[in-house]
Order: C-alpha cells, then structure tokens, then sequence
C-alpha cells in the first residue's frame, strides 16, 4: 500500500498563507483539458513539468495542439469512471474536468462520480488534489456578496442550456469534501468567478461576438430604469497559472473551500463600455430576469491564504481582443498578454 501524503497547507480556514508549491520537475495531471480554463494552464504548467491532460478528445486538432505543447494526452471518461489510461503516479491533480449534457442522470454520474473515481484513483499517491468548482453553487444574490458560507442555490437554472449546471457543481463539491475525510486527501475546492483571456475568450468575448453580430448583450433586471449592473469579477488566465501553486499549497483535510476571483469588481455594462472603445462596435442591452445576475465574491479568505491576482481587467480584455480578434481591434489596441 502507497504511503499516506503528507497534508500540504492543512490548517484552518483562518490560517496565515503558506508558501506555495514549487511546480518546477513536477508531475501533474489536469482533466478537463481540452476546456476554457484548462487547455490554457495545462500548456503554461507543461512549459516546466510532466503534464497530463484528461479529457475525450472528441476534437483531434484540439488534441494535436496540446501534444505539441508538451502535454500528455490521457484519453478519460468521467460518465463511466474510465481512467485506465490515466498515469499510475502523479503528485498532483487538478480537477477542471466538467460534463454539461443537460441531462441529469449523465451530468451527475460525470460530475459526482468522475470526482469521486479520481480522488479514490489517486489516494495515498497525490499530495494535493485541487477541484474547480464555480460561483454558480451560489444562491442568486444580485445584491449581496457572496462569502463562502453564503447560501447554496440553484442561480443557472434560469438558463435552460444549463439548467443542470449549478446543482451538478454543488454535488461535485459534496464528492470532493467527502473523499478529501474518506481518503485523507489534501484537498482544495476553488470557486471560479468568470474566467477569460486571450486562449479561449470567456463571457466578455461572447459578449464581443455578439456585439459583431448586432445582438443586444443580456444583463439582468426587469427593465433599464430597475436594473442595477450586473457585476463579476474576472480571472485572466494568467492569473489562474500564477495562482495555482498557492491554492495547491492550502490543500486540507477537510477541504478548503476558496472563492477564486480577481480583485476588480467590473459590470457588463462597464466591459461592453471597454470593449467598445477597442473595436468601435456599438453594444446594446436586453434587459431581463432571465439570465444571470451578479456574482461578487468576497475575497478575504484568498487573498489572506493565497495572494491577489495581478491583471488589471482593461490590460487583460485588451489581449483577448487583439489575440482572438484583431481584425476588430482599433489601431493601438493589440497588446500581449499583460503578464506573457
């Protein structure tokens, strides 16, 4: 039997930062890798260690793109609990991994029960292992901001493509807090707020699409005199490679449940505002209550155990446009990637 892992960073929630984890020469594995937020990270950490990415694979270029990079493609899937052509050894995991059917019985299963074969696949071998959860676990708060022990809820019910994505997310914590206590696994659990940048854009690029395309841009509120913005706070993927040895480094028995988010509150409003002054695409608004509203997280707990993200949010939207877009950019507006 493989020996225990020592605990990384296990302490209470209230405990003074910890040094985060070298990743240099480390072994990692990243699921859900050909996605938004981990396609991205698994080619930066791949630049320095032996990654493997997990996913189905069911885009090949997607797949070609990845191996060129570095990273070691494992094909997996979460539904049926396949991970036979996992690796047998690898010291830490991050859990990107997400399965949106719209169908219960497959989004659960791939959700939940992917969640649970991976911790149990990895006990006793891994020394963190880091689940990417979601703000959408959070009751709707329009108003209010959003700690770690605010009220669960189903806010992305209101979307009808996604109307099982928010209780799936809350099940898929449930998995990784019970199998952080049942496998004495060192656990981080990582609300995501809204990811983006210039690999696979994210809402504000959405946003920018449809406002190519002459489409309003749906904010929350019963009309434009009721509405207040619909505000977020967004994550560049720079910010998300910087930020992953720290929130390795809080991994805990129990886990650690994090809001995961930049510092700079910004509403739709104000980013289509910016977006707008890059490209000279006018944007319009569909006010209604059937979409999401805000989600601003308090960042205590982050800031005090892992750090603050660096990308100032103009900076960042400015290198998604002129690396996703550039014949959109006005002249001035193509920059690199405010961290590179």
């Amino acid at each position: 039997m493989a020996d225990t892992p020592k605990p990384v960073g296990a302490a209470p929630v209230d405990a003074a930062r910890v040094d985060p984890v070298d990743l240099v020469d480390r072994t990692i594995l990243v699921t859900g890798v050909t996605g938004q937020v981990a396609r991205p990270l698994a080619i930066a950490l791949a630049r320095s260690n032996t990654v493997y990415g997990a996913a189905r694979f069911k885009d090949t270029a997607l797949r070609d793109e990845l191996t060129a990079a570095g990273v070691r493609c494992a094909p997996v899937d979460l539904v049926s609990a396949d991970l036979a052509q996992l690796p047998e050894r690898v010291e830490f995991v991050l859990n990107f991994g997400v399965v949106k059917s719209n169908r219960w019985s497959v989004d659960l299963d791939g959700n939940t029960g992917g969640t649970l074969a991976l911790a149990e696949r990895y006990a006793g071998i891994a020394t963190a292992f880091l689940h990417c959860s979601s703000g959408a676990v959070y009751a709707p708060d329009h108003d209010g901001l959003l700690g770690e022990d605010h009220d669960l809820g189903d806010s992305h019910a209101v979307w009808p493509f996604l109307h099982t994505y928010s209780i799936c997310k809350i099940a898929a914590e449930t998995a990784a807090r019970y199998a952080a206590r049942r496998h004495n696994l060192p656990t981080t659990i990582a609300r995501l707020n809204v990811p983006y940048g210039p690999t696979a854009g994210g809402l504000p690029d959405y946003h920018l699409q449809m406002m190519a395309a002459g489409m309003p841009v749906p904010v929350f509120g019963a009309s434009e005199a009721a509405a207040t913005p619909t505000r977020y706070q967004l994550l560049h993927d720079d910010d998300t490679v910087a930020m992953i040895p720290g929130l390795l480094a809080v991994a805990g028995v129990p886990a650690t449940v994090l809001n995961w988010a930049g510092p700079e509150t910004v509403s739709v409003q104000e980013w289509c505002a910016e977006l707008t002054a890059l490209t000279g695409l006018p944007a319009t608004f569909d006010y209604t209550e059937a979409t999401l509203g805000s989600v601003v997280m308090d960042l205590t707990t982050l800031h005090e155990r892992v750090g603050v993200a660096r990308v100032p949010w103009k900076e960042g939207l400015r290198a998604m446009v002129a690396a996703r877009h550039p014949h959109l950019a006005r002249a001035g507006a193509d920059a690199p990637s405010p961290i590179g």
